[in-house]
């Protein structure tokens, strides 16, 4: 045993190098502030650490050895590890050794950044051990928090134009600027950085109006291992070129980039959250069969100004009582070509092969990559128009489009909502498409722990938590708000962002004023998806913006507890068939062996019951009622897959829906799990009845678009790629409704084919004028009696408790009755009682306290088109309410 001069401790013998653990394309150490270094590495009186940097980007590993032009960060261990503070801020790093930079090298820190950084662990004799790349986004946040203040984008003063971005690795930037937007014409322009902050800008002239740039970006990116240039688009852009080839200088102010009407826009007036009724919607799919829209304009944000049969049902249904049009992906997204000249269409006659054919999804899939079609959620740019939704591209088209679309829908009685997905991007390293990593690499998308990008979410997921992604989000909303008066936003997979960065955007929002911005900021719903998983799961980097955190944040999240009740078991069963309350669980079996035995089903639907009680009540942790046990519960208490049913803190915070655009639609899902023998007319009262109970719960209620008139995607459960043809919204009943299109496209449908093709081929399951239009009209129904009292719209879980109950002792399986004490909230009725009634009998349950009372059916449904539901009746003897089967009937009290 040996011991080392100056150096505490022994000095154990050292096994005969092997060859160091040095792997320059990973990154396994973290530079979380100006300070510290984490690394997963067992610090000892053996080794020495060190960061070893590289301006000229030639560090390498060879013969044992780092070679290159490298200078050195000297890292001295902390026997004390991560602070509380750091460890609070990088939870998953909780277990690694803390290494501090050495105060001499503490100047070195920021020039290190703009070029390659490695971690080195060496012997004490100095023999190379690890080498590892560095992960820079905490000490970027650190030694640039300024920049979270800095104007980024392009800005105007007058006439004049400035740029500016945010690339404080970057060794030079300049700009590009282009006459036209195929880039001809090209001048370089030299930018200015600014050492405090890392942004680098440029002052123009008169003469840069409208002309097309980019950046060149000279930076280290470890995608590729050594310096480069990129030439890059501005992750700020307004305005774009085709396909997003370069940004566009354009003031959003300009005269020529607002539609006639523009500045004195009325809108309708705002709606609370928890009064909010969403109609979501894909811009092509709004007229892309619609040959009442000019062919030019099919498919694009024009067909929203015009007199088309879409948007007379449009207005139809604001007159209902609809509130909201949620609008999918039309930001500048990456999966459809912009031009048209430059997409494919299938060349099939789909509508002549027969309804079970494997041909129609093959003919959409060879054109899939080319054709007009995509949901969009692959971002590119956030805060510029969707290019292929116009037919302008390259010019003021999309901007100007998109601004009259929004004006179309508000004076048609309807504000909108934006589906953003700030989550994640398109590409990322150095793919041409990828904008944020080629300009900043390695800070806008969040690493796992090798630094290598995480995925979880399909794509390069970004990374909110890092303080100018997390600006990007604020700011990108902001823009959408105020320069073209967005109603409301849906955040995509909001439970991969931070809790704390979709509460800044509710801050940035509430400070828009009519008089500074021309918006009410208070008046904009949030609400997203508050799923959990992924490499945030449980909290794992921060705390997210899941279901269950976001209770009393007054934004909202998807409940899926109620809709899996209603449905059926998940959107993910092995067997399609499982059923629920509205898919003939109460009273109609499927021969599916999935439902289980006959005590098995009753089991399944009375905990069915809770879960859709909890749901009608606002999804509220705190409401007690009597469970289907006996035993009274809270919703909290209720059990949903091992989770609360219950989690929200407030009824806005609730949005309840029994389809959309994932997974099978309702009219196809209910096509797999009523027993196929079941009756037309039956499937629309089961199709009413489903719908009802996301319409008349408390919170937002969210209907997807055509579900009112028996939408089908020919049982495709994930048409994000299927063209034109299985996405088809047919407003022309007589056109059907998309049911027998086709085998589903194979890639995400193939093991359900055997399920589904005996189905397609069944004509009695393609819906006629008599069937859609029934269902249409128990739709609009259902909406107006939403709008026609408070009583469906409590504001708050205090009220939920007072005035909302389930009264009635000993349910029969499969009825619900749902009582509002509307007393006071009222001014023409004391209660209203609502009956959902999905068995294939009439039921008649009695409501004790409403004997002697003076109840009627509700006035839209005693007038209703439906004669059955005219047949329900109150007996005032005895207080029981008589409902027919498959029959949603509204009682109220005089």
């Amino acid at each position: 045993m040996w011991r080392l001069a100056g150096v505490p401790g022994e000095l154990l013998p050292q096994p005969a190098a092997r060859g160091a653990d040095a792997d320059l394309a990973k990154a396994r150490a973290h530079w979380i502030d100006r300070d510290t270094v984490a690394w997963q590495v067992t610090p000892s009186a053996a080794t020495a650490y060190a960061l070893a940097y590289s301006r000229a980007g030639d560090i390498a590993y060879a013969g044992g050895e780092l070679t290159g032009d490298l200078r050195i960060i000297r890292l001295v261990p902390d026997p004390a590890g991560l602070s509380a503070a750091q460890r609070a801020r990088w939870p998953h790093l909780s277990g690694y050794a803390a290494l501090k930079v050495d105060p001499r090298d503490a100047g070195r820190v920021r020039d290190a950044l703009r070029g390659q950084v490695v971690a080195v662990e060496r012997s004490a004799s100095g023999a190379l051990l690890a080498a590892t790349g560095v992960q820079v986004p905490g000490v970027l946040d650190d030694l640039y928090a300024a920049a979270a203040r800095a104007p980024l984008g392009p800005a105007w003063r007058g006439a004049v134009p400035s740029l500016a971005v945010w690339a404080p690795t970057a060794a030079k930037v300049e700009l590009a600027l282009y006459r036209d937007p195929a880039g001809g014409g090209r001048t370089v322009h030299e930018m200015r950085r600014d050492d405090a902050t890392g942004v680098w800008s440029a002052r123009g002239t008169p003469s840069w109006r409208d002309r097309y740039y980019t950046f060149l970006v000279t930076v280290y990116a470890p995608a590729a291992q050594k310096v480069v240039t990129n030439e890059v688009t501005d992750p700020y852009s307004v305005a774009l070129a085709a396909d997003g080839a370069r940004s566009r200088l354009v003031d959003l102010a300009g005269r020529s980039l607002r539609p006639a009407g523009w500045d004195a826009l009325r809108k309708p007036a705002a709606v609370p959250q928890h009064r909010a009724s969403i109609y979501e919607l894909h811009v092509r799919d709004f007229s892309a069969a619609d040959a009442t829209v000019p062919a030019a304009e099919r498919g694009t944000y024009a067909a929203f100004t015009g007199d088309s049969a879409g948007m007379k049902e449009l207005r139809s249904m604001a007159a209902d009582g609809l509130t909201h049009v949620h609008l999918l992906p039309a930001f500048d997204f990456g999966s459809v070509p912009e031009r048209r000249a430059g997409r494919t269409e299938p060349d099939c006659d789909l509508a002549a092969l027969p309804p079970d054919s494997e041909r129609q999804q093959q003919c959409v899939a060879a054109t899939a990559a080319k054709d007009s079609f995509n949901w969009g959620y692959d971002p590119v740019h956030y805060t510029v128009p969707e290019g292929s939704y116009t037919a302008d591209p390259d010019g003021p088209g999309r901007i100007r489009d998109f601004r009259a679309m929004v004006a179309g829908l508000n004076r048609a009685g309807l504000r909108v909502v934006m589906d953003v997905v700030y989550n994640h991007t398109l590409a990322a390293g150095q793919d041409p498409r990828s904008v944020l990593d080629r300009l900043v690499p390695g800070y806008y998308h969040r690493l796992l722990d090798d630094g290598s990008v995480a995925t979880s979410t399909c794509c390069a997921n970004t990374a909110p938590e890092h303080a100018m992604m997390g600006r990007l989000v604020v700011d990108s909303v902001v823009t959408w708000a105020r320069e073209y008066k967005v109603d409301g936003f849906r955040f995509d997979l909001m439970g991969h962002h931070p809790k704390a960065n979709i509460l800044a955007v509710r801050a940035a929002l509430d400070a828009l004023t009519p008089a500074r911005d021309g918006v009410d900021g208070r008046s904009i719903v949030l609400y997203g998806e508050g799923w959990n998983f992924g490499e945030v799961a449980d909290g794992a980097r921060f705390v997210q913006a899941t279901q269950a955190n976001m209770a009393g944040t007054g934004v909202g999240t998807f409940n899926d507890r109620l809709r899996d009740a209603v449905r059926g078991g998940t959107p993910f069963d092995a067997d399609p068939r499982v059923q629920g309350l509205g898919s003939g669980l109460a009273g109609a079996p499927n021969d599916s062996p999935a439902n289980g035995t006959d005590e098995q089903r009753r089991a399944r639907l009375l905990h069915y019951h809770d879960l859709i009680k909890v749901g009608l009540a606002g999804n509220l942790r705190e409401y007690r009622f009597t469970a289907s046990s006996g035993r009274e519960v809270t919703g909290g208490e209720v059990d949903y897959n091992g989770a609360p049913a219950g989690y929200t803190a407030a009824p806005g915070e609730a949005v309840t829906y029994v389809d959309a655009h994932d997974n099978e639609t309702l009219f196809d899902a209910l096509a797999y799990k009523l027993p196929p023998a079941t009756p037309m007319a039956d499937r629309v009262r089961m199709q009413t009845l489903s719908l009802a109970t996301a319409i008349l719960s408390q919170g937002t209620a969210f209907l997807h678009a055509g579900s009112e008139r028996l939408r089908s995607k020919s049982l495709d459960r994930n048409s994000y790629d299927s063209g034109d043809w299985f996405n088809r919204l047919l407003w022309d009943c007589a056109a059907g409704n998309g049911f027998g299109g086709g085998l589903p496209p194979r890639a995400d449908n193939e093991d359900k084919w055997p399920y589904a093709r005996p189905l397609l081929a069944d004509p009695a399951l393609r819906p006629d004028c008599a069937a859609i239009g029934a269902a249409r009209a128990g739709t609009g129904e259902l909406l107006k009696i939403r709008a026609s009292s408070p009583g469906f719209g409590l504001g708050s879980a205090a009220e939920v408790r007072r005035r909302l109950s389930f009264p009635v002792a000993g349910e029969v399986p499969g009825v619900i009755t749902m009582h509002l004490d509307t007393t006071g909230l009222d001014p023409r009725w004391k209660s209203i009682t609502v009956v959902f009634n999905a068995t294939p009998q009439a039921q008649a349950p009695v409501l004790p306290g409403l004997r002697g009372a003076a109840v009627a059916l509700h006035p839209v449904q005693a007038a209703s088109a439906d004669p059955v539901v005219r047949r329900s009746a109150f007996d005032a003897a005895t207080g029981a309410l008589t409902v027919p089967a498959r029959t949603v009937a509204v009682f109220v009290r005089s």
